[in-house]
């Protein structure tokens, strides 16, 4: 069994998911706001993802972790690094939930993933697949210093692909 990562930065804890995320999941992921991650999914199809995101640590030693504002103890979002079948290459994917966008948690999460699967995970590129229309999540890859990988294998033909360098 992997051992899944706590990361800890000033104002966020990156921690293991737990049964107790799921309501803040699936909202999001049921929701319109889905649409830029192919959805919005049935609860069936959350469930199946949520599910995912956790197996993966045990299948592939990484997977999703919850984003915890320290100050406040509440789960703010997911960030993760993906693999398996359905990713052509490991992918660094980020979500906020409603009322904690804006607030940099994003941009926090991700680096400090990024930084841990570059050093203790050795993995020296990561790529993040963004739909085209979902300009916050271009201009935050952009912001971590990625940049279009025109070349790029992608799981949606659509999709932008950000090349991130550890």
């Amino acid at each position: 069994m992997t051992l899944i990562p706590t990361l800890t930065t000033a104002r966020l804890r990156l921690r293991p998911m737990t049964f107790d995320d799921w309501t803040p999941y699936v909202t999001l992921m049921t929701s319109d706001r889905a649409r830029y991650m192919g959805g919005p999914f049935s609860i069936n199809g959350a469930w199946g993802m949520f599910c995912a995101d956790h197996a993966q640590w045990d299948l592939f030693g990484c997977g999703a972790l919850m984003v915890e504002a320290q100050a406040t103890g509440a789960c703010v979002g997911q960030v993760a690094i993906n693999a398996g079948p359905l990713f052509p290459e490991h992918e660094i994917g980020w979500m906020v939930y409603s009322g904690h966008e804006g607030q940099g948690f994003a941009f926090e999460a991700a680096t400090t993933l990024r930084d841990w699967a570059a050093h203790d995970r050795g993995l020296a590129t990561l790529v993040s697949y963004v739909d085209p229309a979902n300009v916050r999540s271009c201009r935050l890859a952009e912001r971590m210093g990625a940049t279009l990988d025109d070349t790029a294998s992608r799981p949606d033909p659509d999709d932008l692909v950000y090349r991130h360098f550890g």
